[in-house]
């Protein structure tokens, strides 16, 4: 055969090589498209479910088998990321071997996940190599998938399972527990920590500073404070003080990895107070400061609300309140009826239809804790803030700080504009269209005066 003809043969040869190669890559090494829902699989107890996310919560899925030395290597790692960062995510092992096996591997290597076997073969739902790993989001949807081993230390595939939310370990003298935080952004020259009301509301309330924080790409944080909804929910007392959840924030800063170069907290209402107390305790570690709609004097808004808001109501209508209040009576739901309309739409929110957000946040209060430290009143702060006072020590707040105020807030606006005065580099943002939660009702002037101390602060103006 002449030499040129032995060369075409070659390169035949060698191109059908490849294609068989990529053809064989493309089969065994790409994940099928499986339908979920469903997947029928038998679990430990031999009762057959079918798999699909639990309420809540993404689902990640893993086929491996006993014998395959990759799966020994690949599962190790996602353990380990599953303890530091994917808590809140369900784990499903799924084999095609028989029960035994399936149990005494389990056995062996204790993992905390949920194990499964199929009836039939890999082969049959397209899995021609192992491990292959699928994560499921809260809906059932597929939104990651791959064959071979996963970069399980990935920030971005941790955002894509979690969607940003990370239980943030949490040490207190009651013991251990865990609190909800959802991470928005990546900026490391600017990292916000929102501090949200009550005690013991949630963060759902403070969603739209999402839309705006976003659009000027600050990274910022969400969070519920230890009692909250989302986070864990202790039954003890004892944790629900002031320096308490100081030492809680100061964890969070911590794990989110802020510091004084780029730490800045914003905190509303009861957040106001931890904000303060904060920064009396911690400013070495923060850069800015951020008091939405908080005096720093319990008894100076007690005077306020009885000597300035009450007299605004209708006085049959403060005397009905007050007849209720007076009896303890706080459950009687004529007190909400009253404080609604009266109060709440006048000084809370001023918006004629609340958003969604603050009308969850209501649901979840933790009203145990509210009570308990807020005191069951709206007129003034009683419960364990009833004597809080720190207006004399705002001098020693040296970081850049804003305060905060609004023509139609439960907090006096000429009080905040004086705090502004009291600390040692003071910004005063008045809201004239604002309640107590004028990132709501006057938007417009709240946010971009956060926005602009926070864009001076990062620049040393």
């Amino acid at each position: 055969m002449p030499a040129r003809h032995l060369r075409w043969t070659a390169a035949t040869a060698l191109i059908l090589g490849l294609l068989v190669i990529a053809y064989t890559y493309s089969k065994y090494r790409v994940a099928p498209r499986l339908t979920f829902p469903k997947l029928q699989v038998t679990d430990a107890l031999g009762a057959k479910v079918t798999l699909k996310p639990r309420p809540g919560r993404p689902l990640v899925v893993v086929f491996y088998a006993s014998w395959c030395h990759d799966c020994a290597r690949e599962l190790p790692k996602l353990h380990a990321a599953w303890a530091t960062n994917l808590n809140q995510v369900d784990v499903a092992l799924i084999t095609d071997e028989d029960m035994g096996t399936m149990l005494q591997y389990r056995n062996h290597h204790k993992y905390p996940f949920a194990f499964y076997t199929l009836s039939e073969s890999f082969d049959t739902y397209g899995i021609h190599a192992i491990p292959t790993t699928y994560v499921l989001n809260a809906q059932g949807e597929i939104i990651f998938s791959k064959v071979g081993d996963v970069d399980w230390q990935s920030r971005d595939l941790m955002d894509k399972i979690t969607d940003g939310v990370k239980m943030i370990p949490i040490k207190t003298p009651a013991g251990d527990f865990k609190v909800w935080t959802k991470r928005f952004g990546d900026n490391p020259k600017i990292k916000i920590l929102l501090l949200h009301g009550g005690p013991a509301l949630t963060h759902e309330y403070m969603e739209c500073f999402e839309k705006f924080f976003l659009e000027e790409g600050f990274e910022f944080y969400q969070y519920d404070q230890l009692g909250s909804h989302f986070s864990d929910q202790p039954n003890d007392d004892s944790l629900w003080t002031v320096s308490r959840f100081v030492e809680e924030v100061e964890q969070v800063r911590q794990a989110i990895g802020a510091d004084k170069k780029n730490f800045y907290l914003l905190g509303n209402s009861w957040g106001g107070i931890l904000a303060m107390e904060y920064a009396l305790k911690y400013q070495k570690n923060l850069k800015g400061l951020i008091v939405s709609n908080m005096m720093a004097s319990a008894p100076e808004y007690g005077r306020y609300a009885n000597e300035v808001l009450a007299k605004q109501m209708p006085q049959a209508v403060l005397a009905e309140i007050r007849a209720i209040e007076a009896k303890k009576y706080f459950d009687n739901p004529r007190y909400m009826q009253l404080l609604m309309p009266h109060f709440y739409h006048q000084h809370i929110c001023r918006l004629k239809e609340w958003p969604d957000g603050l009308n969850r946040a209501m649901k979840n209060v933790n009203a145990h804790i509210y009570t308990l430290v807020q005191g069951p009143s709206e007129f003034g702060i009683g419960g364990r803030l009833t004597n809080w006072d720190i207006k004399h020590r705002l001098r020693e707040i040296s970081v850049p700080t804003l305060m905060i105020g609004a023509k139609y807030d439960t907090m006096d606006p000429r009080a905040m504009e004086e705090q502004s005065r009291l600390v040692q580099k003071g910004r005063y943002l008045y809201c004239p269209n604002g309640s107590h939660l004028s990132m709501w009702d006057d938007q417009e002037i709240f946010m971009n005066g956060v926005i602009q101390f926070i864009k001076d602060v990062d620049s040393g103006k």
